[in-house]
């Protein structure tokens, strides 16, 4: 497992979370709930690890919404700290840019 998911993990369960603007509006646009996203957390699959990046680590996170469908979800931890996880974005992934599973990128 990825440590910055470990990390990631342990922040939401002790409830150091902050949900970017950009998230909000993201989540708004696909009917996403902040609740359901925490919730569906720790079954979630790393699909992309981003421990050098630029504004903290990061990892796109692939898991399901309420009833079930696959949802792409972005965390982070800012550069330099330690807290809070923040929720950047949250999405349904658009079939014609990921596979079948929406674990892969199209080419």
């Amino acid at each position: 497992m990825s440590e910055t998911f470990k990390r990631i993990l342990t922040l939401v369960q002790n409830g150091d979370v902050h949900v970017s603007e950009h998230g909000y509006d993201e989540m708004v646009a696909d009917v996403l709930g902040v609740r359901e996203i925490i919730a569906g957390l720790s079954a979630g699959i790393v699909i992309e690890d981003y421990p050098k990046y630029g504004k903290g680590p990061c990892v796109l996170i692939l898991q399901r919404d309420r009833e079930g469908n696959l949802i792409h979800v972005v965390w982070g931890i800012p550069k330099g700290k330690n807290s809070p996880a923040v929720l950047v974005t949250a999405y349904r992934p658009d079939p014609g840019r990921w596979s079948n599973d929406f674990r892969r990128r199209k080419i």
